[in-house]
Parts: structure tokens; sequence; C-alpha cells
């Protein structure tokens, strides 16, 4: 066995093993937040923690419904378990590696069976009101994994299948199948470590008391309005600079806006629209901007109709102008192009792969599709949720396809459920949406493309490449990152070789801030972190 501290070098780990599932995550549904947590030196300590510094508030585009970590479903909930709560391990700010957190350094068995996990020995928990404080120990770690492999609402912890107890501070997870994602996995906030008497002495209402070792403590959770954290002076790293934050639900970005030019909040996030404009114009207040781990996308069919001929895919590539499509989803900014199927955030991603994209020719595209034995065009049923901004990008799609390759494009709008199971069905000669998650490329490329996937929300297009398989598993088996990413680089470049989707756009993170908030690091994944080794939050006076 290796000992293993990323914060070292990613190439110590070289041992192979299998990626074990975890659901797909797609917006228009629920989205999967990145975990993360303090640490007693480094950056978080250097930034002057130890100091009181008022009540930051924040404001959420939509309201936590459960803050169990076993039980969340969203990134809005997520904000206000990774204040609260730790996990093992955590993405680094940039998220480039998976760093320590509640374990210091861990060890993985030659078959990537057996993940071992020294622990921090100076944690304790928040108290509450089945325990007084008391420290944290593995038995913490093997009830809070075990019961996230079990009870998770979203699966997060499939591969998972026991952990042992060695001491105090060391514990096994043993796995069902060896998973490169296992780390990855671990960094959610649906993996944190709670307390077991807590959880079940409040049974089905332990998320409204919720119990942690984070920064921050759980005072308050009003559903729908605001949730109250203060201070926990008994956190093991960093001292928090802020006495408190509260996360207030503003669903309207309009009201949003104006909360923080009242003063009602210091930090907005999910800024968009025309309210992303209005705040940037305002010269007594800043606008963080930050690409997300994110794709727009148009996927064709590649199994059936019209487009699984990859001359008409390719014909559609070429016939449509990417920055208008940009242009109708972000009016108002927010928004960038973006034409791989990876996010450009990704270590995984390959700008180079970008030259294989076809590039804006009409004419090239009239050719190939009469190739394809659609001179006089054809007709296409385009699938959509009814977001008024995925209603106008279609419009701009339906026109230009009309215009350069006398193609009419039928658009469907339906609300998630409904889209998502057609999309899924393999039926939708075209269908629209967007997909976030980790930086790991796994949860993109193996999820869309692989041909497990299909009938799944991920591959519902029906891609389907012996070769493109081959890599995805080897990159499957390969747990350094540097290694993997040159196995999906190549799966990437074959992937875009056979024209199956239309990646158009990237979101941003844009957050709004009053200029008193000191220290805000922004993350592609849009997690808030107030306090960890590389940053700690403050509020002038």
């Amino acid at each position: 066995m290796n000992q293993i501290n990323t914060y070292l070098t990613k190439k110590t780990i070289s041992r192979r093993g299998l990626l074990g599932g975890l659901g797909a995550l797609a917006l228009g549904g629920a989205a999967l937040s990145l975990a993360g947590c303090g640490d007693s030196s480094g950056a978080g300590s250097g930034t002057g923690g130890g100091g009181a510094g008022g009540t930051l508030a924040i404001s959420l585009a939509a309201s936590p419904a459960y803050l169990d970590p076993i039980k969340y479903t969203g990134v809005y909930e997520s904000q206000v378990i990774n204040s609260v709560c730790d996990t093992l391990v955590q993405y680094s700010m940039d998220l480039s590696k998976i760093a320590p957190c509640l374990a210091t350094v861990w060890e993985i068995s030659e078959d990537g069976m057996t993940y071992t996990f020294d622990l921090r020995s100076d944690v304790v928990f928040q108290k509450g009101e089945y325990q007084d404080g008391r420290a944290m120990t593995a038995e913490d770690v093997k009830f809070s994994l075990e019961r996230s492999a079990q009870q998770s609402a979203l699966n997060r912890l499939a591969m998972l299948d026991h952990c042992t107890v060695i001491s105090d501070t060391r514990v096994e997870c043993v796995l069902k199948t060896p998973s490169a994602s296992f780390l990855a996995a671990l960094t959610d906030a649906g993996n944190a470590i709670v307390p077991k008497e807590e959880v079940e002495g409040w049974g089905d209402a332990f998320g409204e008391h919720l119990i942690g070792t984070g920064p921050f403590v759980l005072k308050a959770f009003i559903r729908d309005q605001q949730t109250e954290l203060a201070r926990n002076d008994t956190y093991w790293g960093a001292k928090p600079k802020l006495d408190g934050v509260v996360w207030k639900v503003i669903t309207d970005n309009t009201q949003a806006a104006n909360a923080l030019f009242t003063g009602d909040v210091d930090m907005v996030t999910d800024l968009s629209g025309e309210s992303l404009q209005t705040v940037k114009a305002n010269d007594a207040y800043e606008v963080e901007e930050k690409q997300a781990l994110h794709i727009s996308y148009i996927y064709m069919n590649n199994a059936n109709g019209p487009t699984a001929d990859q001359r008409v895919r390719k014909a559609i590539l070429m016939a449509v102008k990417r920055e208008d499509l940009v242009a109708a989803t972000f009016p108002y900014g927010g928004g960038r192009e973006a034409k791989l199927p990876l996010p450009a955030e990704s270590w995984g991603y390959d700008a180079s792969a970008e030259e294989l994209v076809p590039a804006y020719d009409p004419e090239e595209a009239k050719r190939l599709l009469a190739e394809a034995g659609h001179a006089n065009g054809l007709t296409l049923n385009l699938y959509i949720t009814n977001a008024p901004d995925r209603v106008d990008m279609a419009t701009v799609f339906q026109q230009q396809l009309k215009k350069n390759l006398n193609i009419d494009v039928k658009i469907n709008t339906s609300d998630w459920g409904t889209f998502s199971a057609t999309a899924a069905s393999g039926t939708a000669d075209i269908y629209a949406m967007s997909w976030t998650w980790y930086p790991d490329p796994y949860f993109f490329l193996n999820q869309m493309f692989h041909t497990t996937n299909i009938g799944a929300l991920g591959n519902g297009a029906g891609f389907n490449d012996p070769e493109v398989d081959a890599l995805l598993d080897e990159a499957n088996r390969v747990i350094d990152q540097d290694e993997r990413a040159k196995v999906y680089k190549q799966a990437l470049r074959k992937i875009v070789a056979k024209d199956p989707i239309l990646v158009y756009g990237s979101r941003d993170m844009c957050t709004g801030l009053n200029k008193l908030v000191e220290g805000y690091v922004p993350r592609a994944d849009g997690h808030v972190r107030i306090v960890n080794d590389e940053v700690n939050v403050g509020k002038r006076s």
C-alpha cells in the first residue's frame, strides 16, 4: 500500500480501479455540489482568522429542503451543510485536486478495493441535544458513510460496501468494485460526518437540528425563509472571522439584487439575467465571475432517425452559429461559447480537440445534407424544458436550420420530469439541456457517451462507439489523475470526431458582493466557502 497525501503529488497514485456508479446529474433537475472544509494550518490561519467580523447575509435562489446529508438533493442545501459539517477529504478551491480535511492521509490497496484513512485527532462535534461536544472518531466515519451508502437520496456512495474501524483515528473503506471516483464522491456534502446519537435521537428531524464538526453551528432553520449559523468556537481549523452567517431565500433575481442594494444581504449567489447587468453597473458593488463546470448542448439521436447519419449531424453542426445560441441563452451576460462536451474547468479538458469541431459553413452543410439524401430538407422534433432561456435558444436554432438547410424543427416543451423521461428514452430526434457535475471527466464523458448509459438521461441519444468505450473503461481503471487525463483526452477527441452533439455554451457562476466583504473566492462548482485552509471570509464594519 502507498501512503498518499494529495498535497504532495498526484503522481504518487498509480494503481488501478474501476469507477463505481453515481447517479447522473443535469441542470434542470437537482445539482450536486462539492464539499469543502477547513484546516488548522495554511492560508486559513494566515488570513488573520480569529477576529470577530459580524454576520454575513447571503441570498439563495431556492429554499433548502433537507439539511440531513443523506436527504439533500440540491446545491442550496449543500451550501448550508458544508458550513456546518466536514467531509473526509475536500476539493481545493481551484478544484484541481483532492486535499485532506478530516482525513490527513490515505492509502489505496493494490487492487483498488480498499481505502484506508488516517483521521485528525483534534476534532470534536458541536454540542447538541444528545451529545455534549464529544470527540469525532473512526466510528463516526463508519456510521456516516455506511448510512450514506444505504440511504442516500441520490445514491451518492453506491460503490461503498462497508467500513472497518481499525482505531479511533484509522478507518478502512471497502468498496464493492474498485472505484477511482470514490475520493471525489467523499467530497460531497451528502457524505459529511455526523454523530450517531444526534441522528438517531432526532430521527427524521435531524436535518432541522444538524450537528457536524464544521466552522459554523446551526442556530435556526426556517424553511422557505432563512437559515442562521453562528461561529463554532470549538472548530478544529482556522477560527472564522465572522460571528455568523445567514442564508436568506430570495428566489427572484431582481429582488435579490435589490436586497444587495438595500443592505439586506451582503452577497447574492446565482446572479443572472438583467439583474447581473444592474449590479455590474453599480460601482458600489462587485461581481465575481467564474466559468462553471457546466455545458449547454443539443444532443442529436445517434441511433435512430435522420441524425443517425453522421453527415446529417455534421451538417447541423455547420449550419448553426454558436454565438447566436449563447446570446439567446445569456442575453445579459453570465455565459460564454463552448464547443466540447467537457467543461474547460475540468482537468481532462483538451483545447486542441476544438479543432475537430466543424466550423460554421452553410454551403458545405447543404452539400452534406444532400449527400445524405435530404436535399429538400427534412423535419426534426426538438425536445426542451419550458424554461424561458431554453425556449429562446431553441427558437434561434429553429430559425437557423430553416434558413440554412430547410430543416423544419418542431419545438416540444414540457416540465423537467416529462422532458427527462423523453430524452432518456432514445425516441427524441434532438434534445437540448445542460449538464454540471464534478471536475472529474468521468461525470461528463462516461455518463454521456458510454454505452452502459444508453437509456439513461446522460446518453439518451444512443451514442455507441466501442473504441470510445474501451478508452473510457481504461480511464476508469487508472487512479493517477495525470494518466487518467491522457486517456480521457484521447476519448474526447474520438467522441468529437463522431459529431454526436452540438455543445454551444457554458454558464458563469456570478456572485454579487457588497464591497465590505473580504476574502471571498469564487469556485467553478458555485459553492460558497466561508472558511477553509485557503480562505477565511470576513466583513468590514
